[in-house]
């Protein structure tokens, strides 16, 4: 997420997979294509042993992964995702099951709350940081606008040449396609909600 990845930091979480049919998918995919194992493998640079368990749906793959196959079978992430029917669903996840992303620092603990079919376009997390943590991220692509809502501590946001404070009960929405960084400058834990727009309407 190489470019697509939010916070520099690696996104080795297990991606949930909403879809039973993924395997399915990724294995019609291929043949839609005439690929072998070994030609999707060569392509997407996934070795063959984890594709052949992916389509036997064996294992639960990285975010990362189900990027690259896409990007061989040359369709959008969301496609590959998408479920065979329209029927309603509720899930559940568990601590456990919710991937957690963690800062250069150690300090700073994003857990991905958001929808992973909506991964390209709209990011959301459970943002979590100690005193003294600082979260520093490049930029998305151009028009991408992040919102931060504090739910208890204080949190100092830097776009640019630009600083502000944000507080328990308020939020601060900013461009996010140049370096931003975001830091805890209270006595004591920080708690927010993020949202990231990746798409959003280029702002002049």
């Amino acid at each position: 997420m190489a470019d697509r990845d939010p916070k520099k930091i690696e996104m080795d979480a297990g991606a949930h997979v909403l879809s039973g049919n993924l395997g399915k998918t990724v294995q019609r995919l291929r043949k839609a294509y005439n690929l072998s194992l070994s030609e999707l493998s060569e392509q997407s640079g996934v070795a063959k042993s984890i594709i052949s368990q992916i389509e036997r749906n064996e294992t639960n793959p990285t975010l990362a992964t189900i990027w690259r196959l896409s990007q061989a079978l040359d369709v959008s992430i969301e496609r590959v995702l998408a479920t065979a029917t329209e029927e309603p669903f509720l899930e559940k996840l568990s601590r456990a099951d919710t991937p957690l992303l963690v800062s250069d620092d150690g300090k700073c603990r994003l857990s991905i709350i958001g929808w992973i079919k909506t991964v390209e376009w709209l990011q959301w997390y459970d943002f979590q940081c100690d005193p003294g943590g600082m979260l520093e991220s490049e930029g998305h692509q151009r028009g991408s606008i992040e919102s931060l809502s504090v739910l208890e501590g204080e949190l100092q946001v830097e776009v640019g040449d630009r600083l502000e404070t944000v507080g328990a009960g308020e939020s601060a929405r900013y461009r996010c396609d140049g370096r931003h960084v975001i830091r805890n400058v209270g006595t004591g834990p920080a708690h927010a909600v993020m949202v990231c727009i990746l798409k959003a309407a280029v702002m002049e």
